[in-house]
């Protein structure tokens, strides 16, 4: 007989267990039947973000709803695996979908610790709620996840489930699956996290807000290490693992930049392609797109753009801190400081607080708590902004949020700000136009604007080698001589006002060589030559090389490049002078197929057009080697090669600098310049803006290639002349390239200074400034702007098609 109380507490206990049993038996045998098809899951099909690749297969880009990457099982890293099962579900290879240990244990930890604080949802569970339930918490859906768990784990094997649950749980960040929060967290593919990033990514399914990095790092950090707990409690991780786990800090990404490369601009030219051509269905059938691109060059590229536009603010003094914080003490000071830094990093520059100044540095915190010390360069570069006398919200000090960058793997860390100016590089294969690295600005999430296909800009000098080369074609020669004296232009001239141009240097030769004026980009000599060759042929000729006819006004200013061209426009052009006078015409895009790897189109190099003549491209090349070799390019024999060649360019008040140049395996041009143009700064040349980026990406690019001497075409006659006067020497002298039929007659080393042709009558002679045109004052102001002249930053055509031959790009006839 029953005495004691507690008996009956049991019985009563016990007939309310059987009850549920029945009640829940009876629920899920009315409820199993109805439950929806497996379909889902047995062909599993996601919806597949459009993907933009590299030519040599490296992701660049991707577009659609949802960031995701299906991997197999086999390709993630066990420690992941590991970390996953310690964070959601130990006894995964144990249970059959349900876990009834696990539901006992979470309702033992709940009713101790007084409230619901452990759940109990295996990772079938999961699955079965994310393929087909909502997250609302009623026991009936409760009760329908439980059924589809089981129903699942007798249609799957464990590692089919596991697989899908890598796949499709959403992680944060728009990122769905494990691979994609990967790239999206960490900017790396998952086969190439650690085991401080796998305990990262494992803990964000319980609630992917709450343990967000980006958002919430404090937090995050909690939950990795709840993770890293749980795997060496499991036995999981050694103890020396463990430890390194919870000591590393980890950087997390603040940008959009989730891809071993920058490449937005070119994908976001993909992606207007691709949808214009195939419609909405691209951001959800997994269609990849591959570029003419090469991962290495654009990494180059970007790096390039990035270290040209860190040192032009350098020499412009610091700008002043972003932001002033207060610091708090206590536990609120983590929070503030990670709230702080929550801003994204633009183009490789981190926000940083600044923790304490010294004599001797300046510290600053990064995200995650990393303490960097700036040494005594930045103290100098920071100097104004340090002095007492700067207003409170400009000044340097403790609480200040600055930016820091590293220019390269091992580099120390530098103090910047965030630009104003703009830069653009583009570049490409001379013999083909394939587009093989293009940055169309500073950084894409700031401004999207592509500075390669939609800047019309005045390229200033680099447009000289365009005149001179129509110059050959007139008879006047590299020997030929012009003066450089000072001279004055009529309005009629020039388009609207009268001129008197100055060289850049405020100085004048004389009497100097053509290949002297061009090496020295010698402005006064550059126009006497446009007066001999004359404007009525000279713009028609320029005009064949693929520019604008109505940005190219036929004044004398054009040998000043005061018309306006795009980046790649520029490029292509000078693709003419590296390949012989054959023009190709530039495309970016390679092939395009299904996620199946299906072909659905692909894009062959158009064929390539003469636009002048070998000879006069090969005299025209070795004028411009004398550029990089001794003229205002000269910085660039750094690069150890000799078959360099290229032109410099400034325009008026240093608004724009360019470099332009190449060799026979690849032309690329380097842009600085302000959206809204005006003065660059003082001896901001394209010597000194420019070609430092260009010297950048081309050291990469040329990485393992030959220097190529430029084989001598037929018709191309070589003498020896007086460097000075041009005259053709028998003894002595340099070696000058001439065309056969304008090559003059060889006279005594004492022969004077006229050119003497062979066919005389066939061009003009060299042009004497008139006895008239007083001597003065030689301005320093290379370009004039014609009054005419549309605005800088008119766009042109929007990137939308490739074209109709392989690829081509708008703007480009």
């Amino acid at each position: 007989m029953l005495t004691r109380w507690w008996h009956y507490v049991f019985l009563a206990l016990a007939g309310l267990f059987l009850a549920a049993t029945v009640v829940t038996s009876v629920a899920a045998a009315l409820i199993y039947p109805s439950l929806p098809s497996l379909e889902a899951l047995t062909d599993y099909r996601p919806k597949m973000p459009l993907r933009i690749y590299s030519e040599d297969g490296g992701l660049l880009a991707e577009f659609g709803e949802e960031r995701r990457s299906v991997v197999h099982l086999k390709d993630t890293p066990l420690i992941l695996r590991q970390a996953i099962l310690a964070a959601e579900d130990e006894r995964f290879y144990e249970h059959g979908g349900v876990d009834t240990l696990g539901v006992l244990r979470a309702a033992l930890a709940n009713v101790f610790s007084g409230g619901a604080k452990e759940g109990a949802s295996t990772i079938t569970m999961q699955v079965a709620r994310n393929f087909f339930l909502s997250s609302e918490k009623t026991f009936r859906r409760k009760l329908n996840e439980a059924m589809l768990a089981i129903k699942i784990e007798h249609t799957l094997t464990k590692d089919q489930i596991f697989e899908l649950y890598i796949n499709q749980i959403y992680l944060g960040q728009r990122a769905y699956g494990f691979a994609a929060a990967a790239r999206t967290y960490f900017g790396k593919p998952i086969g190439q996290i650690d085991l401080a990033e796998a305990a990262m990514l494992a803990g964000l399914p319980k609630a992917p807000s709450a343990y967000n990095p980006v958002v919430n790092p404090i937090r995050a950090r909690t939950r990795q290490l709840y993770v890293l707990g749980r795997m060496h409690q499991l036995k999981f991780i050694t103890d020396e693992q463990y430890e390194q786990a919870k000591a590393k800090r980890l950087h997390v990404q603040h940008s959009d930049q989730m891809y071993e490369t920058a490449a937005s601009y070119v994908a976001e030219m993909a992606r207007q392609y691709a949808y214009q051509k195939y419609g909405e269905q691209v951001y959800v059938s997994g269609m990849k797109v591959y570029t003419t691109i090469r991962m290495t060059e654009q990494k180059a590229a970007e790096d390039a753009v990035r270290a040209g536009v860190v040192e032009f603010n350098r020499r412009r003094g610091y700008a002043g801190p972003e932001a002033q914080i207060a610091l708090p003490e206590g536990a609120k000071r983590d929070a503030v400081i990670e709230d702080a830094l929550s801003r994204d990093d633009v183009n490789g520059l981190v926000p940083a607080i600044v923790m304490a100044i010294d004599k001797s540095r300046i510290q600053v915190r990064l995200r995650g708590g990393e303490l960097i010390d700036l040494g005594a360069s930045e103290l100098k570069f920071a100097r104004n902004a340090l002095s007492a006398k700067t207003p409170v919200a400009h000044r340097l000090q403790v609480g200040s949020v600055v930016r820091i960058v590293q220019l390269g793997k091992g580099q120390p860390w530098q103090l910047t700000y965030l630009p104003t100016v703009e830069s653009a590089l583009v570049a490409l294969a001379p013999s083909t136009g394939a587009i093989t690295a293009l940055v169309g600005g500073f950084d894409y999430t700031r401004s999207q604007f592509n500075h390669v296909v939609q800047a019309w800009r005045q390229p200033g000098s680099s447009f000289k080698p365009f005149i001179y080369s129509a110059a050959l074609e007139r008879g006047i020669t590299p020997a030929t001589v012009y003066d450089d004296g000072p001279i004055s232009i009529p309005p009629e001239q020039t388009g609207g006002q009268p001129w008197e141009p100055r060289n850049y240097d405020d100085e004048h030769d004389g009497l100097i060589t053509v290949r002297t004026a061009l090496t020295r980009s010698n402005n006064l000599a550059s126009i006497r030559l446009l007066q001999a060759t004359g404007t009525d042929f000279a713009q028609p000729y320029a005009l064949k090389f693929g520019f604008t006819p109505e940005r190219i006004p036929p004044y004398l200013t054009m040998a000043l490049g005061a018309g306006e061209v795009t980046p790649l426009q520029l490029v292509r052009a000078y693709a003419a002078f590296a390949d012989g006078g054959m023009q190709p015409k530039p495309y970016y895009l390679e092939r395009i197929t299904d996620q199946n790897g299906k072909l659905l189109e692909s894009f062959q190099p158009a064929p390539a057009e003469r636009v002048i003549d070998a000879r006069n491209a090969y005299i025209m090349t070795s004028m411009m080697q004398d550029v990089v070799r001794k003229g205002t390019a000269a910085a660039a024999a750094k690069l150890g090669r000799a078959d360099l060649a290229g032109k410099t360019g400034t325009t008026n008040d240093h608004r724009d600098a360019w470099f332009a140049g190449f060799n026979s395996q690849r032309v690329a041009v380097a842009w600085v310049g302000y959206d809204q143009p005006k003065p660059l700064g003082p001896g901001e040349t394209g010597a000194r803006a420019a070609l430092p980026i260009w010297m950048r990406y081309m050291a990469v690019a040329l990485r393992g290639s030959p220097d190529t001497p430029y084989a001598v075409p037929d018709g191309v006659v070589t003498m020896n002349v007086d460097p000075t006067t041009g005259t053709p020497v028998s003894e002595g002298g340099i070696p000058e390239h001439f065309l056969q039929e304008f090559t003059p007659r060889t006279v005594g080393s004492s022969g004077g200074l006229s050119d003497i042709f062979s066919g005389a009558s066939s061009g003009p002679q060299p042009v004497n400034p008139p006895a008239t045109v007083p001597a003065g004052k030689i301005e320093t102001k290379p370009v004039i702007t014609p009054a005419s002249q549309p605005a800088s930053k008119a766009k042109a055509p929007l990137i939308t098609l490739p074209g109709t031959q392989a690829g081509g790009l708008p703007g480009v006839p």
